[in-house]
């Protein structure tokens, strides 16, 4: 039906969003469609969008502009999380022909064989009723693969639309999910790293629990590591965290969101922790995992911090134990209830709260791999050849960089790490012989 049809996808966001849309791409392909090449203009193109913040609904409305102005004659389906929320918005866009929603884009192969290529069609299902889970799986290179084990929120922390864009919680069951593992260590894959929107609520449609999943995925032949990625402090147990250090396959590396390290501000957030269980967590982590590798959230400016208030977040960061910080500012989102909230913090507050943490994690990331040099490691080696160089990382999320060999691609290799590679001043790596 659909026979040298070539089909187009373009993904903006999350590392969730990408595991969704190579879901969608497989199921295409069966249908006969092919991908088209980097210059050929497309049949169809399908744009995943993401609404996290104002910044990223203005790079989905260019990323759709771009793309219909690329390929003129194509069928566009937008689809996403900006399309759950502003489908009306998105659809008065010149050349959109189909809108779906957060979970309506997994009907894309459904609606065109059974519809074909229907124009002005806007498909968003009311989030509060949304219950069935879509499992996705994707690689982005042949090493490293994302498992989506969970999808929604429950929480509506105040300056968060993404229980509203994806719905509650939700979850693949643990036998299925098992099954998507074996699949990808027979197909090669190395190393699965776990995504979700809220992966430690794990469990609330299956009546399972998210230590359960771990267990079980511990068990997988063939995969060498298992990531977990961001999971909230409050649901991120003891019990997880000496499970990990025990483990055979999954790899001391967290990712934690803190975003503020403000009791007052956490509150008005609508956070289910404080600064104190914050800090337990680092601590527990690195008092049985010494070299693990933990990355935090921090959200800067939001409506409400104080001058004060942010001084108090600086110093508490600057005081833990961690690698390195992913700094986002503030943004405004409709239907929120931060939006309430008093004192607005400015454009040139934000950007100087957000330069001054960036500073600190680079200098918590530097002495992170400083820490580690002269250790001795396994790196999963990944495909991309950088110059004359290959990049890999470690157990503990080291990059490392060495000579490129093609024949070490996706394979593991127990290395020294020698001293900082300084020739990139945008990312820290460490060389190895």
């Amino acid at each position: 039906m659909f026979e040298d049809k070539k089909v187009a996808f373009y993904t903006l966001g999350c590392k969730l969003n990408f595991t969704e849309t190579s879901s969608i791409v497989a199921e295409l392909l069966q249908l006969g469609f092919r991908k088209a090449m980097k210059d050929e203009v497309a049949d169809v193109c399908i744009i995943n969008t993401c609404t996290v913040t104002d910044s990223a609904d203005k790079k989905c409305r260019q990323a759709i502009h771009k793309i219909v102005r690329r390929n003129p004659d194509a069928y566009i389906i937008v689809v996403g999380c900006y399309a759950q929320l502003k489908s009306k918005e998105i659809k008065a866009i010149a050349g959109v022909d189909l809108v779906l929603g957060a979970n309506d884009k997994f009907k894309i192969p459904f609606i065109l064989q059974t519809e074909g290529l229907v124009s002005d069609a806007v498909i968003c299902s009311d989030t509060k009723c949304l219950t069935p889970f879509y499992s996705s799986s994707s690689a982005d290179d042949r090493t490293r693969h994302f498992l989506k084990v969970q999808d929604g929120c429950d929480y509506f922390c105040s300056y968060c639309t993404i229980p509203f864009a994806r719905g509650r919680s939700r979850n693949g069951k643990i036998s299925d999910l098992v099954e998507s593992a074996n699949k990808i260590a027979q197909a090669g894959g190395k190393e699965i790293v776990l995504t979700g929107v809220n992966i430690g609520d794990f469990g609330k449609s299956t009546g399972e629990t998210f230590f359960d999943l771990i267990k079980a995925l511990d068990e997988v032949e063939g995969i060498e590591r298992f990531r977990i990625s961001s999971i909230e402090p409050n649901l991120l147990t003891d019990e997880i965290i000496d499970f990990v250090a025990g483990s055979k396959r999954f790899a001391p590396h967290f990712h934690i969101p803190l975003q503020s390290g403000s009791d007052a501000v956490l509150k008005l957030m609508r956070r289910r922790y404080d600064t104190a269980l914050f800090a337990k967590k680092i601590d527990k982590i690195k008092s049985i995992m010494p070299n693990a590798f933990i990355g935090v959230d921090v959200i800067v400016g939001m409506r409400g911090e104080t001058n004060e208030f942010f001084d108090e977040a600086y110093n508490f960061i600057k005081g833990l134990n961690v690698s390195q910080l992913h700094v986002f500012s503030y943004s405004e989102r409709a239907q929120t209830q931060a939006l309430k909230i008093e004192p607005k913090v400015t454009m040139e507050e934000k950007k100087l709260r957000s330069k001054l943490l960036l500073e600190l994690s680079n200098v918590k990331l530097r002495n992170f791999y400083n820490g580690q040099l002269n250790s001795s490691h396994l790196v999963i080696w990944e495909s991309t050849k950088h110059a004359s160089n290959m990049c890999g990382f470690t157990e503990n999320y080291v990059k490392v960089v060495a000579p490129y060999d093609a024949k070490k691609i996706n394979s593991i290799q127990q290395v020294l790490l020698n001293s900082l590679d300084e020739t990139d001043v945008k990312e820290l790596k460490v060389k190895v012989k």
